[in-house]
């Protein structure tokens, strides 16, 4: 017995020997008050700017506003079970999101975690939300050219990976069509897809990732999603979320093209945050740092230098107007950051231009650096001459007699007006872009009855494809036109003018 005892006695002597007490400092704060997906905090003496805060019941929060005697945080998860009195702990860390290529192809939410059912990601590094923009030194001029698929865009308003290009109109105009055709356009260019939707209803992305599914595009794409049902923080961090997950594509040498659908509801998630932080409103009841909010974000899009792999992310935001109001707080807060604008009006789309693109008010900043040689040459005067047919059109209604010169220019613009317009998910590739473009700007199509332009054009693409296709692998290989691609393009067209008049 005695032998028994003193074995337990040497074995507790070992243990006291070996035991080090080893303290582990945590910065503990207590709930003030809560609620409406905020929350107040005392103490947290130690907590930093955007640092991620541990609340019961596994709920996380974001420190936001740093005040002498609390903390205001907006919170990750629902409010219910959290109450005053409640202990909040610091985690030293600030709030991460997957990134790589184990997220093609899947549905996340704000915080990168799955919600299309199919199971866990394995994500290949987590990336904070708030990265750091490339400075001048680490950039290189955007010269390279970012295919839409949609020739009024590829043609007169041309997008470059790394450029920051906006997409304003009305709701109901189109503005989220472009950027489903942009995708389906980039299936087999190497350009990776990141769709943000915000504020949106969960069924209109289901559709979305339906049509995404169908067009066999969602395994180049990611989607991010903050529904009009989730709490305006998650809204808020959306867009930051999903430019982290490009930035894994921009930083290791890819190319990635990222789309915010649309940051009029991230600019008022925001403001909904402020307010219930109790910050001072400006315009339009938005706080004075909205400007800061949206430009440490789409400066993030950028064509890298070669030394660090040449990778770029393009930016394409989209920004809803209230009544074609595009000189208001937001829409005018994004033109000025961004490189260029795709407006597009409710009047043309009610009558049957689609896509909707206003000439006039849309430019793109980088211009014929992001086109091809081939694109820039047929395209050059495309603007300037429907420029120019809106205004003599306008005019024309007043007045009846016209002379020849006119209305020869208005039958011209009447013709490219219909060459531009292109039915939704039918991206074209550059090559036919350019071949369609030249038919209209070199006088090609002024003999053909206007309401026979869409078929002509449709039979034209088909003709060249079945039988001259050496003339479109040329135009895309050689990036140019030549005289002698000209002279073959022009005799294929005059044979296809005769087998079309016949049909006719």
């Amino acid at each position: 017995m005695a032998s028994g005892f003193t074995d337990i006695t040497s074995v507790l002597k070992k243990e006291i020997e070996g035991y080090e007490e080893k303290l582990k400092m945590e910065s503990v704060g207590y709930v003030l008050q809560v609620g409406d997906g905020v929350a107040r905090i005392y103490g947290l003496d130690d907590c930093m700017s955007n640092e991620l805060l541990e609340f019961p019941d596994n709920v996380f929060g974001v420190a936001m506003n740093l005040e002498n005697d609390n903390v205001g945080a907006i919170l990750l998860g629902s409010a219910d079970k959290i109450k005053e009195g409640d202990m909040v702990k610091t985690t030293g860390k600030i709030v991460q999101v997957p990134a790589g290529k184990a997220l093609l192809g899947r549905v996340v939410n704000a915080l990168g975690q799955p919600i299309d059912g199919k199971g866990v990601i394995a994500a290949e590094e987590y990336r904070s939300i708030e990265g750091t923009t490339p400075n001048v030194v680490e950039r290189q001029p955007v010269k390279e050219p970012l295919q839409t698929g949609i020739k009024a865009i590829d043609a007169m308003i041309p997008i470059g990976r790394g450029q920051r290009e906006l997409i304003i109109g009305d709701r109901q105009t189109g503005k989220t069509a472009i950027l489903i055709d942009t995708i389906i356009n980039q299936a087999h260019s190497g350009v990776y897809c990141i769709y943000v939707a915000i504020g949106q209803k969960m069924s209109t992305v289901a559709e979305l990732v339906k049509t995404l599914t169908d067009y066999h595009v969602m395994h180049n794409s990611i989607v991010v999603v903050a529904s009009a049902g989730d709490p305006a923080p998650l809204q808020y961090l959306a867009p930051y979320a999903g430019c982290a997950m490009g930035e894994y594509f921009r930083d290791n040498g890819m190319h990635a093209v990222i789309m915010y659908d649309d940051l009029y509801k991230h600019a008022i998630a925001y403001r909904q945050i402020s307010l219930l932080l109790r910050r001072p409103p400006g315009r339009e009841a938005f706080p004075g740092d909205i400007f800061n909010l949206h430009s440490r974000l789409l400066e993030r899009a950028a064509k890298l230098c070669n030394e660090l792999g040449g990778g770029s992310l393009t930016a394409l935001p989209v920004v809803e107007t209230q009544g074609g109001d595009y000189s208001a707080y937001i829409p005018t807060n994004v033109i000025s950051i961004t490189d260029g604008q795709i407006y597009l009006e409710s009047d043309l789309f009610n009558s049957g231009v689609r896509p909707a693109i206003s000439v006039g008010l849309s430019v793109s900043r980088v211009g014929g650096n992001a086109q091809i040689p081939a694109m820039k040459k047929v395209a050059g005067m495309l603007r300037l001459t429907l420029a120019q047919y809106r205004e003599l059109a306008s005019f024309a209604q007043f007045g009846s007699e016209l002379d020849k010169f006119t209305q020869a220019q208005l039958a011209k613009g009447e013709r490219l007006v219909e060459l531009l317009k292109q039915p939704q998910y039918s991206p074209s590739p550059v090559e036919e872009q350019v071949m369609s473009i030249y038919t209209g700007v070199n006088g090609h199509l002024d003999d053909v009855p206007v309401d026979k332009i869409k078929l002509f054009d449709a039979q034209f693409k088909k003709f060249m494809r079945e039988k001259y296709s050496a003339i479109g692998i040329e135009i895309r290989d050689k990036k140019k036109l030549d005289a002698e691609v000209t002279q073959k393009l022009d005799a294929a067209i005059k044979e296809f003018k005769q087998i079309f008049s016949k049909k006719d």
